[in-house]
């Protein structure tokens, strides 16, 4: 059975944002895009590298996928198991994507997540936000 294995870079008061740029995503006025890259050190470095370099799959909201599609391709040198990865997107608005390997899930996410475990493969690393797509 795969595990799903959770990656969130969140504040300690609850926010959930990209460690990227700081426009990467403004949603909901959010102006401190970015924020975790003055707190990074070594030891997170370590991990999360560690963690990246296992073998996975991926389990992506829209809004991640979004993000993530034209940035990856382009930068497949900094982690290549990402563009390897199945990519299984959960959202009720996209059907299809030009980032391949890629299955997206909609209407009842919580079974279609729980057959994706009960089938052999990588575990499954969840990235990105906590904002769920209509």
């Amino acid at each position: 059975m795969r595990k799903v294995i959770v990656l969130e870079h969140i504040s300690l008061d609850g926010i959930i944002q990209a460690p990227g740029w700081p426009d990467e995503d403004t949603s909901g006025g959010f102006a401190h895009g970015g924020w975790i890259a003055s707190y990074s050190d070594a030891v997170l470095g370590t991990a999360l590298r560690r963690q990246m370099n296992l073998p996975f799959d991926l389990l992506l909201g829209r809004k991640t996928f979004d993000i993530w599609a034209p940035y990856w391709p382009q930068h497949r040198d900094a982690w290549p198991g990402v563009n390897t990865a199945t990519k299984y997107v959960a959202s009720n608005t996209l059907t299809a994507g030009e980032w391949q390997p890629s299955v997206f899930l909609s209407g009842d996410i919580a079974e279609k997540v729980a057959q994706i475990k009960r089938q052999p493969g990588r575990d499954l690393h969840v990235w990105g936000s906590g904002h769920r797509d209509p």
